[in-house]
């Protein structure tokens, strides 16, 4: 499948998510502080809260609203703990995301 337009580039601000539905997978497209472009399954794991209206960025982490799962950069999901100890929770599916000419596109290969 070749790579797909889902969003310009500058619709999407650092540190925000859209939900996005492609080829019918629902997706969520988020933009780390720094700028990098992450694109992952919209269904957090935990309880199928949908990330792309009940996420937040937090550094390079989208965080679920509803129970404060994290999800990083390599797909891993954690919960933090008052104390800060980090218990891993599993792992969500990523997909190959570019910017190029002004759109952000994914490769749902």
């Amino acid at each position: 499948m070749p790579w797909r337009a889902v969003l310009p580039s500058d619709s999407l601000g650092a540190g925000e998510v859209r939900a996005v539905d492609e080829d019918g997978l629902d997706l969520a497209v988020w933009r780390t502080s720094a700028g990098e472009v992450v694109v992952c399954d919209a269904r957090c794991p935990h309880q199928w809260s949908h990330l792309g209206y009940e996420g937040v960025v937090d550094g390079d982490e989208l965080v679920c609203t509803a129970h404060f799962w994290r999800i990083g950069l390599d797909g891993s999901v954690s919960k933090r703990a008052m104390s800060g100890r980090i218990d891993p929770k599993g792992a969500i599916d990523l997909h190959s995301v570019r910017e190029r000419d002004g759109m952000i596109e994914i490769d749902l290969d």
